[in-house]
């Protein structure tokens, strides 16, 4: 193959496949009886490697060199395997980012519907004050519990918050200490069974479980149901500093979800009801 077809192979300029062999990354390209240069797959597997390691942040000699310890050796060096497991690392983190934004966009999503549907509702007693919204879980310790404090602490006047739990397990303390961080005393806070709740209007309904690992109970009555996928806190293991960022992370990613829910939920209703 000519130099041309070399580069668009390995998805670079022609102009790099030169700047590669004057300064000594790729061996001297072998020349034709007609002077051109002429490459094979070997020239491709070296070129393709440099360009890979190019792309982990690597000098171009240092690529050019450990490409060809590597192709020499038809095993990965022993200085390459950090860089790409290190490499693999970034992935998982970017492809966990990636999640959590997409499961908060969705959840916005739903909010935004479930707020859509609030207009519709013709006025009741449920609807003529305060927003009555119960955040649900299974126990009732954590998640649901630190929900339950920050909307009454985001919502005010405007809200009347509840949780429950199919299980309730008793307040998590971790709970009650992330949330005295930022002010609020949850001190006197209790775990409560959803059968308290039975037969009680509400405006939403939020279930706050983990999507992936558990299966969130079904809060019966009519009211606009949501579903926040938080993961639980209290399943972390580690030492007490560990397990308490896991609860920090657990309340920042409640306080995002409810900014823009507590925004909603009172623009729908302000709005006036269909009759």
């Amino acid at each position: 193959m000519d130099i041309s077809e070399l580069a668009r192979r390995a998805g670079v300029a022609p102009s790099a496949v030169r700047f590669y062999e004057d300064a000594g990354v790729l061996p001297a390209a072998r020349r034709r009886a007609n002077g051109y240069r002429a490459y094979v797959d070997d020239d491709l597997a070296r070129l393709r490697l440099v360009v890979a390691l190019r792309r982990l942040g690597l000098a171009p000699i240092d690529a050019g060199r450990l490409a060809s310890l590597c192709i020499d050796r038809a095993e990965v060096d022993i200085d390459l395997a950090p860089l790409i497991a290190g490499q693999r690392a970034a992935i998982e983190r970017q492809r966990a980012d990636l999640d959590r934004v997409d499961g908060e966009l969705t959840d916005l999503e739903l909010t935004i519907a479930a707020a859509g549907r609030a207009r519709l509702i013709k006025e009741t007693e449920m609807a003529a004050d305060q927003i009555r919204v119960l955040f649900v879980c299974t126990g009732n310790s954590a998640r649901s519990q630190i929900a339950e404090a920050l909307l009454r602490d985001f919502g005010g006047a405007d809200f009347e918050v509840f949780s429950a739990g199919t299980d309730p397990k008793g307040v998590n303390p971790y709970a009650v200490r992330v949330l005295s961080e930022i002010g609020l005393d949850w001190s006197d806070a209790r775990s409560k069974s959803v059968t308290e709740f039975i037969g009680q209007p509400f405006d939403y309904v939020i279930t706050v479980c983990d999507r992936a690992r558990q299966t969130c109970p079904v809060f019966p009555g009519d009211h606009n149901s949501l579903h926040w996928g938080l993961d639980d806190p209290a399943e972390v293991e580690g030492t007490d500093a560990e397990k308490l960022e896991a609860f920090r992370r657990t309340r920042t990613e409640v306080s995002i979800r409810l900014r823009p829910f507590v925004e909603l939920a009172r623009q729908a209703r302000r709005a006036t009801p269909v009759v």
